[in-house]
């Protein structure tokens, strides 16, 4: 399956894990990059010094690439960045912010650098800024999102049309079909994030794990866009949310409600009724917790046999 994708990260398919918070640790990114994908550790829940005791880690677990995404919003950056850079990490993602940043910064060191965008107008901003590639995330996908609820089926040839650089399409992507309907609308590859949720090797509790495989469609709804557009699992938490907007709260009300740490309350330490439960709508096809190696063959399998199906070879 070599492509724009695979050529661009030296791997063998083009579909690559999420630097999920929470979920995207050294096991989970390395099982991924072992099984010809492409892993990424998730920076964003991440202190300076645990990420680099995962990156070290990886690089023991394998020997093939991997990367690293990092939200630009994140207050140490800098820490980050100089991490990344002093470890010789090849690929970094970056998300939730300006690209202009730090792209020219990690290019010069040799980095390739991939930014995460939610709408047309920010794959622009991303394309000259110089990035190498673009994610474009449709708000089906998990966690937060971006403010146009543009569906990834909208987004994907609607991004395609306006941009020249290699296009990941994400949201909403946890099938062999899925990713062959976001390669035919103009993807060169997929990132997938709730499906490695379910996975042993991701660092989320197993509760968590647990509610991901029992979700069913509708259970996950966008809120909280006063603050930052969040996809979360309906709990205690997000109900205490929807009373507050029914009694009429504004942003600072809604800030102290959510307080501090509550996605590592839910998705970390297992709090399902009071934590932040961030997943994406696809989470209603997800039935099972299986090995990060497992999904991507299961991935690849469904994606060849549906692509014969639909070609009659």
């Amino acid at each position: 399956m070599q492509n724009k994708i695979t050529e661009l990260f030296g791997i063998e398919y083009p579909i690559i894990q999420a630097g999920m918070v929470w979920a995207s640790g050294w096991r989970l990114a390395s099982a991924v990059s072992n099984a010809g994908g492409l892993g990424l550790l998730g920076a964003g829940s991440m202190y300076p010094e645990v990420l680099e005791e995962h990156i070290i880690k990886c690089k023991k677990a394998t020997d093939k690439p991997f990367g690293v995404n990092v939200p630009m919003l994140y207050p140490d950056i800098e820490k980050l960045m100089d991490i990344i850079v002093k470890h010789e990490v090849k690929i970094v993602f970056t998300s939730a912010g300006n690209p202009k940043t730090w792209t020219r910064f990690l290019q010069e060191k040799g980095i390739t650098v991939v930014h995460v965008v939610s709408s047309v107008k920010f794959a622009l901003k991303a394309q000259e800024a110089g990035v190498d590639a673009v994610v474009a995330e449709g708000f089906e996908a998990g966690g937060h999102n971006g403010r146009d609820e543009t569906t990834t089926m909208v987004l994907i040839p609607s991004v395609k049309e306006k941009i020249q650089i290699p296009l990941i399409a994400a949201g909403g992507i946890a099938t062999g079909r899925a990713m062959l309907a976001a390669m035919v609308l103009g993807a060169d590859g997929v990132q997938v994030g709730s499906r490695f949720v379910a996975s042993p090797e991701a660092s989320s509790h197993p509760l968590f794990k647990q509610r991901v495989v029992d979700a069913q469609e509708g259970d996950t709804q966008l809120t909280l866009k006063e603050l930052a557009p969040v996809r979360l699992l309906k709990n205690k938490f997000f109900n205490d949310v929807q009373a507050a907007y029914a009694k009429g709260a504004g942003p600072e009300e809604l800030k102290t409600l959510l307080g501090r740490a509550r996605a590592k309350k839910g998705m970390f330490e297992g709090d399902m009724e009071e934590g932040e439960l961030e997943i994406g709508q696809v989470s209603g096809l997800i039935h099972r917790i299986v090995p990060a190696a497992d999904i991507v063959a299961e991935l690849l399998e469904e994606y060849h046999r549906a692509k014969a199906e639909i070609c009659g070879n």
